[in-house]
């Protein structure tokens, strides 16, 4: 069963996106910073499970509407834009 979207922490940014799971679920946050995206992940209560930088070999805009898919988490991340699954990766540890 998938979790349904629960209320939105004040703590998560309002651009945040609500990604479902099989009995949990994370809200997810892209930035822009210099030729990297910052991906942040919180928890459905609001604690910060990652943020990191990432890449991707993809193009990607970051004002075109999007939505982050599966596979998504700390070390890899999915954007679903235009019909186009986009793969985001981060060397961080």
């Amino acid at each position: 069963m998938k979790l349904k979207e629960p209320k939105k922490p004040k703590n998560i940014p309002k651009n945040s996106h609500w990604l479902s799971g099989i009995g949990a679920g994370s809200w997810f946050v892209i930035s822009k910073e210099n030729n990297h995206y910052r991906i942040e992940r919180y928890s459905d209560e609001g604690v910060v499970e990652c943020s990191k930088l990432f890449t991707t070999k993809d193009t990607f805009n970051i004002n075109e509407p999007f939505t982050f898919t599966y596979i998504s988490h700390c070390m890899e991340c999915t954007i679903l834009q235009k019909n186009h699954k986009i793969k985001f990766y981060t060397n961080e540890y």
